[in-house]
């Protein structure tokens, strides 16, 4: 199976965690805990397996003067 690394989606780009799961379930449960640290994430099937794609959400800073 030759998987992309990378896909754009809504002009964003997001990046293949490296992970082929089994169950839809599994990738939800994935995709959960990557949103929990601030990432936005898309999932797609491919061949059967369930793959998670993710991007990590940039927030604006003010910067100290």
């Amino acid at each position: 199976m030759d998987i992309p690394l990378a896909r754009k989606m809504e002009g964003k780009k997001f990046m293949w965690d490296g992970g082929a799961y089994p169950t839809e379930a599994e990738a939800e449960q994935v995709m959960h805990g990557y949103e929990k640290d601030g990432f936005e994430t898309r999932m797609f099937v491919e061949e059967g397996q369930y793959l998670v794609y993710s991007r990590r959400v940039v927030t604006a800073e003010k910067a100290e003067g």
